[in-house]
């Protein structure tokens, strides 16, 4: 496509220019970007005629592995047949990846058509990114007529603009900290922000439950409702081998195959075969990407999205059940994350490539480097993940690991 404006009529790369520009992205700058309420949300709703309604959805919330899951489902979903629509955030490489029909991007034209004949209404209600991005999606899976939509949570649960749908299924993977300025700084007070997207009837399934209080929060939420609940844990489910790697994955798979033990009973036709290659083939059919990804070999490089202090110690885990010569880690962080707790989990035999990702909400690599001397983490800082990455891959020898993370925004610049 063009990257010419003609007649005032923008491009693609415009269109996303313009929206980065005029709707604040919680993505690029973190909660000043953020937008309580939903009275926008429910305006975009009846403004398109409630799209969502066209369709069944599955809801997905949770701290971690909710892309995940929402991957692994909508592949599984796909294999049975179904026309699946999945709503992710965020992008790494390319906005279109959010908004997604049997694995297919959006079209760039349709972002350019729908920004274009709404503009008008994005500039009035002074619309969030993700308002507009999730009123895209569901409008978009309605034109497509898809015959469920995986929805993930962007951001915590009761408040989230994708909070408007009524699913067949909601699934609330599990409870850990992230966004505590805004979700609250006690485990019980983010279950409760997690625990908004149970809705009346509606069975919920959580995947992992840290300790009775968290697990009181869902059940009285769910007894509140009228809505069945179910624990993960509580399930026996045939293993299936699975494309994605890392220890962490493990968990994602089970809550998955009893999210469709509970399908099946709702009258989702799934076979074993469907589960089988819906497990096998989920980066073709739905394009993930950023999960314990080996980019590269001789020396091996990997890259994983893990960002709060509960996805790190899962990226730790696998570390540490891989083998290496030596351990070398490029690692940049945004500024509003638990830092201190990240870092107190890295491992301190490891050669470190201090750096930061191109985007406002970065922690300098300089601060980044100071703050993991003191957790005795030892290494040198590079202005750009690109540069520090080819530094590590001069140091290290063939039978060295090379990780890459800390941040989604450091893996986008990467893979």
């Amino acid at each position: 496509m063009s990257n010419f404006c003609l007649d005032g009529i923008m491009n693609y790369k415009e269109t996303l220019q313009y929206l980065y520009a005029q709707t604040p992205m919680f993505q690029q700058k973190g909660t000043s970007a953020y937008k309580e309420g939903l009275d926008n949300t429910f305006f975009l709703d009846e403004y398109f005629n409630h799209p969502h309604q066209n369709y069944k959805t599955i809801h997905v919330g949770g701290t971690n592995g909710k892309g995940s899951t929402s991957h692994l489902l909508a592949s599984v979903l796909q294999c049975a047949g179904y026309k699946v629509g999945l709503y992710t955030s965020p992008h790494l490489k390319d906005f279109r990846e959010r908004i997604r029909v049997n694995g297919e991007m959006i079209p760039e034209q349709r972002v350019v058509d729908f920004v274009s004949q709404h503009k008008q209404v994005i500039e009035q209600r002074c619309l969030s990114f993700f308002e507009l991005t999730t009123a895209l999606a569901f409008l978009y899976f309605a034109e497509k007529e898809v015959d469920v939509a995986i929805v993930e949570v962007g951001l915590g649960g009761r408040l989230d603009c994708t909070n408007v749908i009524r699913p067949e299924l909601s699934i609330i993977t599990n409870v850990s900290f992230d966004h505590v300025s805004i979700l609250g700084d006690t485990l019980e007070k983010i279950a409760i922000e997690k625990s908004g997207i149970i809705k009346k009837n509606t069975p919920v399934l959580i995947g992992e439950c840290q300790n009775d209080s968290i697990k009181q929060v869902f059940v009285e939420k769910a007894k509140s409702e009228n809505a069945p609940i179910c624990f993960a844990q509580d399930y026996e489910t045939l293993d299936f081998l699975c494309e994605l790697r890392g220890v962490y994955q493990e968990k994602n798979k089970h809550t998955v195959m009893v999210a469709f033990t509970l399908l099946l009973q709702l009258g989702f036709e799934i076979s074993d075969a469907a589960l089988r290659d819906g497990f096998l083939q989920v980066t073709e059919r739905t394009g993930l990407k950023g999960r314990w990804q080996e980019l590269s070999s001789l020396p091996r490089v990997v890259c994983d999205t893990g960002h709060n202090e509960a996805g790190i110690r899962e990226v730790v885990k696998q570390i540490e059940k891989e083998h290496f010569d030596t351990l070398r880690i490029v690692f940049g962080m945004v500024s509003d994350k638990d830092i201190s707790s990240v870092l107190a989990l890295l491992p301190r035999d490891a050669v470190y490539y201090f750096t930061k990702a191109q985007i406002p909400r970065a922690l300098s690599e300089e601060d980044l480097k100071k703050k993991a001397e003191k957790y005795a983490l030892k290494g040198e800082c590079f202005a750009s993940v690109e540069e520090a990455l080819f530094q590590a891959k001069i140091d290290a020898s063939v039978n060295d690991l090379i990780f890459v993370g800390g941040s989604n925004f450091v893996v986008a610049e990467i893979i």
